[in-house]
């Protein structure tokens, strides 16, 4: 699985490149994902403006990526595609993960 990053301050920015994040991915995403989390990375914007689809799986890998960071730092999750925002509403996450409409607000969010 490909992921752009980039850091803005403490902030990492990761965004995927597939457009689905699924069970052929999902493992190689977490690792991703918490590689980056233990190498000190604990402030995070996942941008999924590229994202369609996502299922159970990757939901469970960016669930990991959360418990990971713990009551150290933050995820929050911006740029998400209605399709993929009816998963979160149907499994609750909306009120788990902060959402956020654009990157520049994720941002901001994460530095205040």
């Amino acid at each position: 699985m490909q992921i752009q990053e980039k850091k803005v301050g403490n902030i990492l920015i990761v965004k995927p490149s597939e457009k689905r994040i699924d069970a052929s991915v999902a493992t190689d995403f977490k690792g991703k994902m918490i590689d980056r989390i233990n190498a000190g990375n604990k402030r995070i914007v996942l941008n999924l403006a590229g994202v369609d689809f996502i299922d159970s799986s990757g939901l469970g890998a960016i669930i990991s990526s959360l418990k990971a960071i713990g009551n150290d730092g933050d995820l929050v999750i911006c740029e998400i595609k209605e399709t993929v925002m009816t998963l979160f509403r149907l499994t609750r996450m909306n009120r788990v993960f902060q959402i956020i409409s654009t990157e520049e607000e994720a941002l901001k969010a994460l530095s205040g």
